[in-house]
């Protein structure tokens, strides 16, 4: 039974040309076409159009397109690979949420009140040498000058370039001080955390505007609970990819399961 363009496309509500950009895009095998050169489609090309639709929540337009392009020229392993390729970005992303679980987890809590007030107390200036000196200090108290982090090694050890760690305080994700013989940013311990944390979130599709609210919402609470409504989202949104993908797996398995299909 020969099916108009008009046929599939009001069983997904989509329009005629959308079909036809599907064809001429390789997404659908190519249409005979009747006597007087309209396209005729037929249960074949509406299996392949439901198998595309099914596997673009998973995988995406331009995966999706490429993996039914790939069936439809007969590059069966191209396809099998790209499929892999969407399984294993799915599994890298459920990684980085595990790693901002447990970087939320080891995060210590906010601690200032407990140390600087025991700093005046220790630094009595009953020589007046050292007074000289100790101005020098002043900004950072709590931590020892040996824990200070400049940005080369930070962005060394996240695996960025420093001018991305400019881009991300003015984004407001952290503020570091500055050293005040050189002029050089200075990170604390707390902050190199906070940007181990970043990196994380922007791995896992976090824009820098969400980024720096989740770790305003951090240091607010003082309690990774603080974002855990957060994650229980991100969690949400990797289940449905998850289940999209086996979605997709199955209307692409009755496509390519269908008698005219060439065999993979």
């Amino acid at each position: 039974m020969a099916l108009r363009p008009i046929d599939l496309a009001r069983e997904h509500g989509l329009s005629t040309q959308a079909v036809r950009n599907y064809e001429e895009a390789g997404i659908l095998p190519p249409a005979e076409r009747s006597p007087y050169g309209y396209r005729q489609y037929g249960e074949r090309h509406a299996v392949a159009l439901r198998a595309f639709l099914a596997l673009l929540p998973g995988h995406g337009h331009r995966a999706a397109g490429a993996i039914l392009c790939a069936v439809n020229t007969g590059e069966p392993e191209e396809a099998l690979r790209l499929i892999d390729e969407s399984h294993a970005l799915l599994a890298e992303d459920r990684r980085t949420l595990d790693a901002v679980r447990t970087a939320l987890d080891h995060l210590p809590p906010r601690q200032p009140a407990a140390t600087e007030p025991a700093q005046p107390a220790v630094a009595q200036p009953t020589v007046a040498q050292p007074a000289a000196t100790e101005p020098a200090r002043p900004a950072q108290p709590a931590v020892a000058e040996s824990e200070f982090t400049h940005i080369g090694p930070l962005a060394h050890r996240l695996g960025l370039r420093p001018a991305t760690l400019r881009e991300w305080e003015r984004a407001g994700l952290v503020t570091p001080s500055r050293d005040a013989r050189t002029g050089y940013r200075t990170y604390t311990p707390d902050q190199v955390r906070e940007l181990l944390i970043a990196e994380q979130l922007r791995r896992g599709g976090h824009g820098l505007a969400r980024t720096a609210e989740i770790l305003h919402r951090l240091r607010s609470a003082g309690h990774p609970d603080a974002v855990r409504p957060t994650l229980a989202a991100w969690q949400d949104r990797l289940t449905a990819r998850g289940r999209a993908l086996l979605s997709g797996a199955a209307a692409l398995h009755t496509y390519l399961n269908h008698p005219q299909e060439p065999q993979i």
